[in-house]
């Protein structure tokens, strides 16, 4: 696998990670619920959830294409802060689109 490709993998699946929560109402876009919709605090969990899952495929990648890099607490900052600008479309159509 390519370095470019790798790239563009982590950075699709960071896109559609961010966005899942806010998408569907199933939990972890598995376990249904219930009749009623996911709160707020249950689409967040599973926000950070998916970060950190999102942020091992990303490492996991660094591993096998080379030597893996330790990152300093500002990586981490900047990474998370760029997985919530991702999340900010579907935090928007979830709402504050009107339907």
């Amino acid at each position: 696998m390519s370095l470019d490709l790798a790239v563009g993998l982590v950075i699709v699946l960071a896109l559609v990670g961010a966005n899942v929560p806010f998408l569907n109402d199933r939990w972890l876009a598995v376990w249904r619920h219930g009749a009623s919709p996911k709160p707020l605090w249950g689409r967040l969990v599973e926000l950070v959830l998916l970060y950190f899952a999102v942020g091992a495929v990303a490492i996991g990648l660094e591993q096998h294409l080379g030597q893996r890099y330790p990152q300093g607490w500002e990586f981490y900052a900047i990474t998370a802060a760029m997985f919530l600008t991702f999340a900010f479309p579907g935090f928007v159509y979830r709402y504050l689109v009107r339907r």
